[in-house]
């Protein structure tokens, strides 16, 4: 079965503010993004760094650092819980529902079972920590094709 190509996408960031987090990774050299975005659906603000272009064709890879909207909102819960820092790991997908029906099929818990709107234009899906050895893992597609 091929769902791919399957690269690394970003790595989300919960972060009280975007001016203290997005400090050290100016300093580290990466490409701030040229806007913020709120998706509002999910009660986040997202701001992204690109890392290096990858030598492959294939997109960077990404840091997004995640903003809570309010404090009810699932990053809000997760910065009181844990803190500021990793959130999630997305991989960017060629057959997003593919991909969560094969995941499905094979007993892996799903958060979404059918892709939703994420932001920068692609549709996502979560899969359940508890299937992954503890770790969020977004699922990742461009809404449209690129």
């Amino acid at each position: 079965m091929d769902f791919g190509p399957i690269t690394i996408d970003h790595i989300g960031i919960a972060a009280h503010d975007f001016e203290q987090a997005s400090v050290f990774w100016n300093l580290l050299g990466l490409t701030q993004g040229e806007h913020d975005e709120t998706v509002a659906e999910q009660g986040v603000k997202t701001r992204f760094f690109s890392t290096s272009k990858a030598t492959t064709g294939s997109k960077p890879a990404k840091v997004e650092l995640l903003v809570p909207t309010g404090p009810e909102t699932p990053i809000g819960r997760f910065l009181e819980k844990r803190g500021p820092g990793i959130q999630q790991l997305c991989f960017r997908v060629g057959d997003l529902q593919g991909l969560l029906n094969h995941l499905k099929e094979n007993g892996v818990r799903l958060i979404d079972e059918t892709p939703r709107k994420g932001a920068g234009g692609m549709m996502i899906a979560f899969v359940h920590p508890s299937s992954t050895g503890g770790v969020l893992v977004e699922l990742a597609q461009p809404a449209s094709i690129e």
